[in-house]
């Protein structure tokens, strides 16, 4: 029918009406060609003045909000709205895109800039974080990414390299990029201005920036310091600001275009408002400076192009409407003019031959529709008002107002007799013209608004359409509803506007609402109907288009829905309004039918579009495809979801914790896989290839297959653990990738001789790859996913990088091929379509091939390209031959009866195959074809191992090399084509269908199989001696039907086959012919079995749930089994033949009497002697199952002779268990390579083979069964040298290939304290409150406190006493000088030399201690607790450092030890912390591992901030990852039983379990600590104090008792390899022993340290530097055995109190760790270590610095003598722990506080306390004593401050009194005085502590977030001001400033860290 065919009427877009200038700025250039560009739309433009021609860019798919252009000029950035919004790159002269960026933006992208060298690009996102990304945008890869602002960005531009400046809502910001890292700082606006919002921005050489702000103002910025303001440089905002050589232009809210002098002087104003086009309220959104030239952009569309010597007299570029929807739009009747009316309220008329505005006029409402007649246009606005004016002058005629509702639709009759004005109100007025517009009918029948009229040629007969989707027809003029069908359809039309009835049903697809088109405009003339729909498209469909679904054309440019579409009366024009983008577009008519050829400079342009302008869902031209071939239709059919992960479904059955003792794993048996039969053919092409050797590589099931051509011998890769779907080949020929099904498939690189992973990519594809392909030089590698949109992705193979992905077509995608010349291009093809696509940076554009007049359109099922550049052949569903020329068809020919599906091509020609199952050769030009083979079991050559099934099989792959042809079949067969045309079978295996049916010989190796492919086939398994395989297909027959099962005679003569129909045939077992068959049951036979011995009997078994047992010599049933309540599905007879054992499917295991079928009760532990143990259920089968299973996991099991039992299962395993399986979840050996279920397993005859068949894989592994035994002086079939073996341990019990069996040993027994503590460590309860507080706080009460507030004009009380001798005057800022503590409690590995000194981690800092100085440098970017530390060890990167921390989004920090410089910044999958990192031996790549559940491992390539990949390594605790010394790739990680051998695959990595080997009863143990020895071997540290020497990943040997406990740390120094451990020694009561080792750990040096637990060890330079869990640093001299120690600190536990010394720089710390601390800060050492009874809380020293007073969490108090730290005096009045404690100033009261809401006021005098007083409920925090010592003030956990008389206790009410008091210290958080210390956002953190300096006017703070924060003294006002510090990482518990104000400490709870804090003015 018509409307199946698309008309062959094109439109070309020829010119756009329209400027994007709301809500966008800065978005208006000149080219380097003197060209302007712009956007309107969707729509890039480039305007050429010359020509007076514009060319589009039309590479988006929604509005462009922002643009920019190189410096160079040749190239422009646009970005757009959208859902997942992008950045296309193109060249506005060629209009080509060069690059896309994408996957990073959301919601939009607001502003681009390009930086001064060109090579970056950075973009501001719409999201709610306003994302800043930075590009390297020629490669498309993001480099960098932060958080922008939390209110919107207006604008951004580069100040240098490597800086930019961003500016918006109430802020400005200088970001600079160091590696991978964006920071910024804010703009420092200083007393020179208020901070306001920024519009626009523009950097200028030296540095220096210029906002323009809302003020109108423009700020200069020096650095982010505010230096000037030019002001008034505009009336309102200025919007935008342009620098050229000459000076600056800025435009502004007030019309006004500026120009101004380099140093920003002013040099003219040109006010548009006052020129030729202005007009009130004109604003400039944008401005470009350029020579004599301005090019100013304003609010309301218009582009206009000044001189500037005649600013009065602009050239207008371009008009459009202003802001709001445009739905108004006529063509002329007669003349070449259109009207547009929008919601700006204005009605346009424009001439479309001089493309310019004619007139525009104001309306006092919206306009939404609009009509032309002669001089006259007819306006309908929003509110019901219809005016009608005079299209000159715009004069007014008439003006009418009868309606409340929009007029949608207004329409002269043709010969302008009447006017027809349809309004929402549902009715259509008709008014008489020449009756001045008198009303002379109305139209009332329709139910909803109106949408759509048109007028018969007659004018006798209106016909509407509404919103109801009702089209009715009136007669006029009365408005007489019509309804008789005969009349209605012999009504001429004079216009077809409407989008219902007969005529344009074709227009609407499927599943559409009756609002999804919104216009529509017919041409007769043309023949076909143009439409507008919400999806922004315009489209062209023939005219009339009856049938729903019609084909077409659709033209893209419009960025949201298109509201009208008008073609012009003479046909050459169509026009089209958009809605949102209020863009008017002139669409040029090119019909060929009537012009021939194009005519120049119409021809399409050759933009390639982002979104592909003739999709799958719009092409008209393949509407003549023809059906598709049966096996094609298959192909497209065929399904590959999988509801869920392979992987997750192992993880979700792994055995539960706290299982009972599990039966072992056969010990001395293992498989081997030997030969596959199979290969995967029925939806697969371009799969087999000859190798460099002359191998055939192909692939089945989940394996990649290598065979020898001369032994037949395979190799397998068996990375994979889902079907793999194509496979491609390098050009090298020794690599293959191949992809997978799956949820998340992967593509494996992996090369073809070693068989081991080269590389992994994933994560972009879902449900399966179906096409890979590697580009001509090896480099990339493009893929196919099978997802919705077949998405085409292009890899980094080698790094896994995904560099560019696109959608590709919404049919099935075939195949891909890269250009043999040009990496940049591929071709995709598929059903119905082919593709020419091209990567640009990190996108791909494309062009669908036209078929034009040399082809039809067909369905394209394979590629190939010959020597010819440019040149594509590609074979169609048709059996046709296509040459393609770029995008273009050039020839096609006929080559094969039925699709084409395979070609290749040859040095000199080509070779195709197809259905009709000929091989055809072809000369270079494809157009000879210069020898044909058939493929028939004729031309078998006498070396063929078995025959075809079928002659003539369709062929689904060909190759050629070897001077033969390598064919693949649909029958999964892979034969070899010699040039005589004999053929040799390779190999063979069953064809699409699942396979289930399997069958041992009773006497030799042979197997039988039935499928559901409708085939019997029996195989011969013979040699592999490693000379030659036999191994081949000996017998195939076709069946009626498919079958599941089958069964040998016992003396084998016969094979039983069970039939999916019911049925069952027995037939001869040498030739297949029956011997016998019958038809007993409806449902599939399931399993059928002779009785063993003279095969008497023969049992059928059936889902109908019955067994039925014929006699094998009468023919005829003999008895039925009943009783099963379910289908059945194993049998097996007992050795007499007179027994069944039934299992069904309903989980009964059951018991029948042969022949007659009598149930019987027989007990399990009966003494039956069964002939075969081919059933799964039973208590001697009940540890098959694995946890969480039902009946129908495990789908076969078979027992051998020698006990072992082998089961198939659902997840694709063949498992090996040893028999009886009693106890669940038993331990067993497992083997992959399946791909789906395992349907069923049989042993051979003597049990020394295993088949096992796959389901859906339809494949037939042939197992070998290997006995494990060692034998010295050689190696056992795993390759295990034995020579190091000790003789000892020859012939002992062999554990297993871990990687094939789950039989790990039982965990080693009870866990050392230290390990345990580690392992089950909290991190994410890490943060905890300090103090339990109540109340409200401070900074939310309310003014009307009774506390006035301090008033600054007056003179004020002196509130705390100052002292003399002081250093500063005040304290105006902190600088960190030292920090006590070294993080060793949990960590490991994070002590290293550098340079001259350590660097090492404590709290949120690192730190580089200098040796030969003692001073400390820190890194403090980190947010929270650093708990991993490594260095570069390459000279390259010497100094490089990498920390990582805890925190939900965990971060990796790289930077420079002498700088301190961020490198980089490291964010992804650890969302609890780091515990590890490592780099690489060449420093570029770096290791991560996280304390997420998952434990990923993570490989970084930190450089480029660019995470490679990761892995869950273990759902139990890592401990440590580290690369071997020499390598990039591999590495090993160790952790809760756990030892794991690694190497990174590209974008994955591979990692497989250690394995112990032939060391006795070695159990796998805890283990904590690695090191490297030469060649491959590796040690590592175990938690039972043995090191495990592993050679590759084979346990060599073991290392016993290295340390007394743990070893924690090892360390290899690369220089001489020799290596030091370090850990635990329970039984040294003193402290533990550093070892320093050979290179094979056999004879060692010891050295002993005080303290008990060493976790980090490192070497260097002679001396060993060891980092304890006690927080203390040692220095090891390895020639004397001497250390000292060079760092201490608090062990773990809370750190609540410090004290400062009253006269001297001492202070005094407390802990939970049981001790009190002095600290002599100028000398930098500890003083004294107290230990204390119980956890320290508290600490206060004297007035006169004699005695130190210590409170504990027991509610102990002591007073110990500062000279010689003993005990003064104790006392226990209290059982809650001591808050705060303190001297009176003249040391005879102490005053302490405790959590039992008591005050105790002690006498202290002669060495003793006695109690004086005390306060009662009142829990209190700090205490301070006023300096006339009679009162205390106190800080309660209700955020009050209360005063109290000493010693009696009594409060003091009277505030006046309080207030005069002079207070001897302040440590108070709460009071008017400190009321500007707490932030707004106090909920979040509270402050703990606080402490005003000694000079009284200035207060240091310590809060929850881990702040120290300086304020002034006294703080009265809200939110006041502060100075912030970072490098603690939680609650900060402590601060104290010291006698003078010289220095400051500070405590951090948990991070048990001391901060020295020198203090500056």
């Amino acid at each position: 029918m018509s409307d199946r065919t698309a008309p062959d009427v094109q439109l070309q877009l020829d010119w756009v009406y329209g400027y994007r200038g709301h809500q966008c700025r800065n978005n208006l250039y000149y080219t380097s060609t003197r060209e302007i560009v712009y956007f309107v739309a969707g729509v890039g433009i480039v305007v050429d003045l010359k020509r007076q021609r514009q060319r589009f860019f039309l590479g988006h798919d929604d509005d462009i909000i922002s643009l920019t252009i190189h410096p160079d000029g040749l190239h422009v950035a646009t970005g757009q709205v959208g859902k997942a919004p992008y950045i296309c790159i193109w060249d506005p002269c060629t209009i080509k895109t060069v690059s896309i960026l994408k996957d990073q933006h959301t919601h939009g992208v607001s502003a681009l800039s390009f930086n001064k060298s060109a090579d970056r690009l950075v973009s501001v996102g719409l999201d709610p974080n306003n994302l800043i990304v930075v590009w390297d945008w020629r490669k498309g890869r993001m480099l960098s990414t932060a958080k922008g602002h939390s209110d919107r960005i207006f604008d951004v531009g580069w100040s240098a390299q490597d800086a930019f400046v961003t500016c918006g809502v109430k802020h400005v910001k200088f970001w600079s990029l160091s590696g991978n890292s964006l920071t910024n700082k804010r703009g420092i606006f200083g007393k020179t201005a208020e901070m306001q919002t920024g519009l626009c921005v523009r950097c200028h050489n030296g540095g220096l920036t210029y906002t323009g702000m809302l003020s109108g103002d423009v700020y200069l910025w020096e650095g982010n310091i505010l230096q000037r303001i030019i002001s008034i440089c505009h009336v309102g905002g200025v919007f935008t600001i342009h620098s050229s050589v000459d000076g600056f232009a800025t435009g502004g809210k007030d019309g006004n275009v500026k120009l101004w002098d380099v140093a920003f002087n002013p040099l003219t104003c040109i006010n548009l408002k006052k020129s030729a086009v202005g007009y009130k309220g004109i604003s400039m959104r944008a401005v470009c400076w350029q020579g004599t030239h301005v090019l100013a952009g304003t609010r309301d569309g218009e582009v206009f192009e000044i001189l500037v010597r005649d600013p009065a007299h602009p050239n207008v570029i371009t008009n459009g409407h202003g802001e709001g929807e445009m739905w108004g739009l006529a063509v002329h009747p007669k003349q070449l003019f259109v009207a547009t009316g929008s919601d700006d309220k204005t009605v346009r008329i424009w001439s479309i031959r001089d493309r310019a505005l004619l007139v525009a006029c104001s309306l006092p409402a919206p306009v939404r529709s609009c009509t032309l007649w002669g001089d006259l246009v007819a306006v309908g606005c929003i509110d019901g008002l219809v005016r009608v004016l005079k299209s000159k002058d715009t004069s007014t005629v008439v003006e009418i107002h009868e309606r409340k509702e929009a007029v949608h639709e207004i329409r002269f009759s043709p010969n302008g007799t009447y006017l027809a004005v349809a309004s929402n109100d549902n009715f259509v007025d008709i008014y008489s013209v020449q009756q001045k517009y008198h009303k002379v009918g109305v139209c009332g029948k329709s139910s909803s608004f109106i949408t759509h009229i048109d007028w018969s040629a007659d004018e006798r007969y209106l016909q509407t359409n509404d919103g109801a989707g009702e089209r009715l027809v009136y007669s006029m003029p009365r408005g007489s509803h019509v309804t008789e069908a005969d009349l209605i359809n012999a009504v001429k039309w004079h216009s077809w506007t409407g989008v219902l009835g007969g005529e344009v049903d074709g227009i609407w697809p499927k599943y559409s609402q009756i609002n999804d088109i919104n216009t529509a405009c017919a041409d007769r003339k043309l023949g076909v109907v143009a439409t507008g729909d919400d999806s922004g498209l315009v489209k062209l469909f023939k005219f009339p288009c009856v049938k729903k679904g019609g084909k077409f054309r659709k033209y893209v440019g419009h960025s949201s829905h298109v509201t009208n579409v008008r073609f012009t009366p003479d046909s050459q024009w169509l026009m089209s309004a958009g809605g949102a983008d209020h863009a008017l577009f002139q669409w040029k008519v090119v019909n060929p039918a009537q012009s021939g050829d194009v005519p120049d400079g119409l021809q399409p342009q050759a933009s390639e579009a982002y979104l592909d302008s003739n999709s799958e869902d719009s092409d008209s031209s393949l509407s003549s495809v023809a059906e598709l071939d049966s096996e094609v239709e298959r192909e497209k059919e065929a399904t590959y979801e999988r509801s869920v992960d392979k992987r997750e479904v192992k993880r979700a059955k792994s055995r539960p914790s706290g299982s009972n003792k599990r039966d072992a794993a056969p010990a001395e048996t293992s498989l081997a896989l030997d030969f596959v039969f199979g290969y995967r053919s029925h939806d697969c092409r371009d799969n087999i290839f000859y190798t460099e050797s002359g191998d055939v590589l192909y692939h089945v099931a989940a394996l990649g297959i290598v065979m020898s051509r001369e032994t037949r011998a395979q190799s397998f890769y068996t990375g994979h653990d889902d079907d793999i779907l194509c496979l491609a080949l390098h050009p090298c020929k020794n690599y293959a990738a191949t992809g997978q099904v799956g949820k998340s498939p992967q593509i494996h690189v992996w090369d073809a001789s070693t068989m081991k992973t080269i590389s992994i990519v994933q994560g972009f594809h879902s449900r399966g790859v179906c096409s890979v392909n590697f580009s001509h030089d090896g480099r990339k590698l493009a893929s196919v996913g099978l997802d919705n949109d077949h998405s085409l992705a292009v890899w980094d193979w080698k790094k896994g990088e995904l560099l560019a992905s696109a959608r590709g077509h919404q049919d099935k995608v075939f195949s891909v091929k890269f250009d043999l010349i040009n990496s940049e291009k591929l071709v995709t093809v598929g059903i119905k379509h082919i593709k020419f696509w091209h990567h640009v940076g990190g996108g791909l554009t494309n062009k669908r091939g036209v078929f034009g007049n040399a082809g039809k359109p067909d369905t394209i099922l394979c590629i190939t390209q010959g020597n010819q550049a440019g040149v594509v052949f590609t074979g169609g569903a048709n059996g046709q031959v296509y040459t393609w020329n770029g995008n273009t068809l050039s020839r096609a020919h006929k080559a094969h009866d039925g699709p084409c599906f395979a070609m290749h091509a040859l040095d000199k020609g080509f070779v195709t195959g197809g259905r009709d199952g000929v091989i055809s050769l072809w000369n270079e030009r494809f157009d000879n074809c210069l020898k044909s083979y058939s493929l028939t079991n004729q031309s078998l050559a006498t070396t063929a191992y078995g025959s075809m099934l079928d002659d003539n099989p369709s062929i689904r792959a060909v190759t050629l090399g070897h001077k033969k042809i390598l064919v693949g079949t649909k029958n999964s067969e892979i034969v070899e084509v010699d040039k005589d045309g004999s053929i040799t079978v390779l190999t063979q295996g069953h064809c699409e269908g699942e396979l289930w049916g399997l069958a041992s010989h009773p006497v030799k190796s042979e197997f039988a199989t039935v499928s559901n492919d409708g085939t019997v086939r029996t195989w011969i398994v013979a040699g592999g001696d490693g000379q030659s395989y036999r191994h081949s297909c000996i017998l195939a027959r076709r069946l009626h039907v498919g079958g599941k099962c089958c069964a040998y005679s016992p003396d084998g003569s016969a094979i039983a086959v069970g039939c999916n129909d019911g049925s069952f045939v027995v037939v001869n077992s040498t030739t297949l012919e029956d011997m016998v068959k019958f038809h007993p049951r409806k449902e599939p036979i399931s399993d059928v079995r002779f009785s063993p011995g003279a095969g008497k009997y023969l049992a059928v078994a059936s889902h109908d749930n019955f067994v039925d047992i014929y006699s094998v010599n009468g023919s005829k049933r003999v008895g039925v089994c009943k009783g099963a309540s379910s289908y059945i599905t194993h049998i097996d007879w007992d050795e007499s033949g007179k027994l069944l054992r039934v299992n069904s499917g309903a989980k009964e295991l059951l018991f029948f009497e042969a022949p007659r079928g009598t149930r019987q009760t027989i007990s399990e532990d009966a003494n039956i002697a069964w002939a075969t143990w081919t059933g799964v259920l039973g208590k001697h089968c009940a540890g098959i199952w694995p946890p969480y299973s039902d009946v129908t996991d495990v789908n076969a099991a078979c027992l051998s002779k020698g006990q072992q039992l082998a089961t198939g299962d659902d997840l694709g395993l063949v498992k090996l268990f040893a028999f009886p399986v009693l106890n669940k979840h038993a331990k067993f050996k497992k083997y992959t390579g399946h791909s789906a279920h395992v349907t069923n397993v049989r042993w051979n005859y003597d049990g020394t083979l295993l088949a096992s068949v796959g389901g859906g894989d339809t494949a037939l592994f042939i197992w070998r069964k290997n006995s494990i035994k060692l034998q010295a002086g050689g190696e056992d079939y795993l390759g295990i040298p034995t020579d190091d073996v000790p003789v000892s341990a020859v012939g002992l019990r062999y554990h297993g290939e871990s990687e094939d069996s789950d039989t790990d040993s039982e965990e080693e027994g009870g866990y050392d304290s230290d390990v345990a503590h580690e392992k089950n460590m909290d991190y994410v309860d890490k943060i905890y409150k300090a103090r339990d507080m109540k109340g409200v706080k401070l900074h939310k009460e309310s003014s009307g406190k009774s506390e006035p507030l301090v008033n600054r004009a007056l003179k004020q009380n002196p509130k705390l006493k100052t002292r003399a001798g002081l250093a500063l005057n005040k304290v105006g800022s902190l600088a960190l000088s030292h920090i006590f503590g070294y993080r060793g409690f949990d960590c490991r590995d994070n002590l290293h030399h550098v340079n001259e000194g350590i660097v090492y981690h404590a709290a949120g800092a690192c730190i580089y201690h200098n040796l030969s100085t003692s001073q400390q440098s820190f890194y403090l970017e980190h947010t929270d607790d650093v708990t991993a530390l490594s260095v570069n060890r390459n000279q390259k990167y010497a100094g490089i450092v990498a920390s990582g921390q805890l925190g939900e989004t965990a971060a990796i920090r790289v930077w420079d030890l002498e700088s301190k410089e961020t490198k980089a910044v490291l964010k992804g999958p650890h969302r609890r912390g780091v515990c590890s990192l490592d780099f690489s031996g060449s420093g570029k790549v770096l290791l991560s591992v996280g304390l997420e559940m998952e434990h990923y491992v993570a490989i970084w390539r930190w450089q480029e901030g660019q995470i490679a990949c990761k892995v869950s390594c273990s759902p139990r605790r890592v401990f440590r990852a580290m690369f071997r010394p020499d390598s990039d790739f591999q590495f090993v990680s160790v952790g809760v039983k756990h030892v794991r051998f690694w190497k990174s695959c590209g974008g994955a990595a591979v990692g497989k379990r250690g394995v112990l080997g032939v060391i006795g009863e070695t159990k796998m143990q805890t283990m904590l600590s690695i090191a490297f020895g030469a060649g491959d071997y590796t040690f590592t540290g175990g938690m039972n104090g043995d090191v495990y020497v592993w050679r590759g990943r084979q346990l060599n040997r073991t290392v016993p008792r290295v340390q007394d406990g743990p070893v924690f740390s090892m360390f290899t120094t690369l220089q001489d390899g020799l290596i030091v451990t370090a850990g635990k020694d329970k039984n040294k009561e003193n402290g533990s022993m550093v070892k320093l080792w050979d290179q094979e750990m056999r004879r060692c040096r010891e050295f002993l340290i005080p303290s008990r637990c060493a976790k980090s060890v490192s070497r260097a330079k002679g001396r060993l530097f060891v980092g304890t869990k006690d927080s203390q640093v040692f220095e090891i001299d390895e020639k004397t055995g001497a250390y000292s120690a060079l760092v201490r600190g608090h062990e773990e536990g809370l750190l609540c109190g410090v004290a400062a010394h009253p006269t001297s720089h001492v202070c005094c710390t407390v802990s939970k760790d049981k001790s009190a601390r002095l600290w002599d800060l100028n000398e930098r050492i500890l003083l004294q270590k107290i230990r204390l009874s119980s956890g320290g809380t508290a600490c206060a020293f004297s007035g006169d610095g004699a005695y130190i007073a210590v409170g504990m969490e027991n509610g102990q108090v002591e007073i110990y003598d500062a000279r010689n730290y003993g005990v003064v005096a104790t006392k226990r009045d209290r059982g809650g722990q001591i808050n705060d404690l303190r001297f009176s100033p003249d040391c005879a009261i102490l005053a302490v506080a405790s959590a039992d809401q008591c005050i105790d006021l002690y006498k202290f005098g002669d060495c003793s306390l006695q109690k004086a007083g005390y306060v009662r409920n009142v829990t209190a925090l700090q205490l301070d004593f006023a300096t006339s010592e009679s009162v205390i003030q106190v800080t309660t956990a209700e955020y009050e401050r209360r005063a109290f008389r000493v010693p009696g206790g009594e409060e003091v009410t009277d505030r006046s009194v309080v207030d005069k008091l002079t207070w001897d210290t302040w440590t108070s958080t709460v009071g008017n005085e400190v009321n500007g210390i707490w932030p707004a956002n106090a909920e979040k953190a509270d402050i703990n502590t606080a402490h005003v300096s000694n000079a009284a006017n200035a207060i240091v703070t310590g809060d929850d977030s881990g702040f120290v924060k300086l304020f002034d003294f006294p703080t009265s006002e809200k939110f006041a001001q502060s100075v912030k510090f970072t490098g603690h990482s939680a609650h900060v518990t402590g601060v104290r400033f010291l006698c003078d104000d010289k220095q400051l400490v500070s405590t951090g709870g948990e991070d048990c860290c001391i901060f020295v804090w020198q203090c500056h003015p």
